[in-house]
């Protein structure tokens, strides 16, 4: 089937899953089912087309259920928002609003929330995100939730994932591959071409990133890794995949310098409070140290009058 490019959210991910034969395999993986019909899939992605411009990843609707899978390359613990937006658009362009006026109940789909992982920064298999967990305040009971639930997709996370979802595991292994070359790039530039007067990192980056991304690309197609897949769609890979890992890159250098000025700035605005806690720490041991020490004498003591008594014939 044709893979139209032409909005900036494009990723490697969501031309990939666009194929509907690869997304049932997914969806099969998830769910640990046996659906065979790739036919039965009914799409559902926000394109943009709407007065909204939402566009979200991939989603759509199987046996009378709404999946929702997003593809995250950085954490973001703010996705039950955006998915509560998407859900809603999507069932806004399912459902007639007349409709929701009648007496009679409306039987729409069930919506399963998911996020596929392969961020650079450390992350577990298995993530649960609560709308709940970003209200301001919170009761007992939240009247609203949303909960998403993200895989770790990245080489050597979720084996179980990995090996019944073919596509998905191939899909690792070239991401895993754009960084390892585009690393080795980075790191060959001399010091004489960063002092050259003429040099544009900026530039230089993207090459290096369109370098990256063409290597493992033949070189997936080499090792049959998603092969079709690249031969059919090479240069549009190649053209999101520069977009999308020069993003990758930046954002990643943005997190890290900012990650590491919020440690120091949080660090030095909760001084104070360590620093007190620290000492009433350390008065309470001294405290429960002294009165450990008073109940041994007193214990000595006693044991000392008993045997006293003893000597001396005396009982009590």
């Amino acid at each position: 089937m044709p893979i139209e490019n032409k909005q900036h959210k494009d990723t490697v991910f969501r031309m990939l899953y666009s194929d509907k034969r690869y997304l049932l395999e997914l969806y099969n993986a998830i769910n640990h089912s046996n659906y065979n019909d790739p036919s039965k899939l009914k799409i559902t992605t926000l394109e943009g087309e709407t007065f909204l411009h939402m566009k979200n990843d991939v989603s759509f609707l199987l046996d009378f259920k709404l999946n929702l899978y997003e593809h995250q390359s950085s954490p973001c613990p703010n996705i039950p928002l955006r998915d509560l937006q998407y859900v809603a658009s999507i069932y806004k362009n399912l459902i007639l609003q007349e409709k929701t006026y009648k007496a009679e109940r409306i039987r729409i789909p069930e919506p399963k929330f998911i996020v596929f992982y392969n961020g650079t920064v450390p992350m577990q298999d298995e993530v649960t995100y609560k709308l709940s967990d970003m209200f301001d305040t919170k009761g007992d009971e939240p009247q609203l939730e949303l909960i998403v639930h993200q895989y770790n997709v990245n080489a050597g996370h979720n084996p179980e994932l990995m090996q019944a979802c073919s596509t998905l595991k191939q899909y690792s292994l070239f991401v895993q591959k754009v960084r390892k070359y585009r690393e080795e790039y980075m790191n060959s530039i001399g010091d004489e071409v960063q002092n050259d007067a003429n040099f544009d990192e900026s530039l230089f980056k993207k090459e290096v990133i369109r370098k990256a991304v063409e290597k493992a690309i033949d070189e997936c197609i080499k090792e049959d890794i998603l092969r079709d897949f690249f031969v059919k769609y090479r240069k549009e890979v190649i053209k999101v995949g520069v977009l999308e890992y020069s993003a990758e890159r930046h954002l990643q250098v943005i997190k890290d310098e900012g990650y590491a000025l919020g440690c120091r700035d949080t660090e030095n605005e909760l001084r104070p409070q360590i620093d007190s806690l620290t000492k009433e720490k350390e008065a309470a041991v001294s405290e429960k140290e002294a009165a450990v020490k008073e109940k041994e004498d007193a214990v000595k003591e006693i044991e000392y009058l008993r045997q006293l008594l003893k000597e001396n014939d005396i009982e009590v």
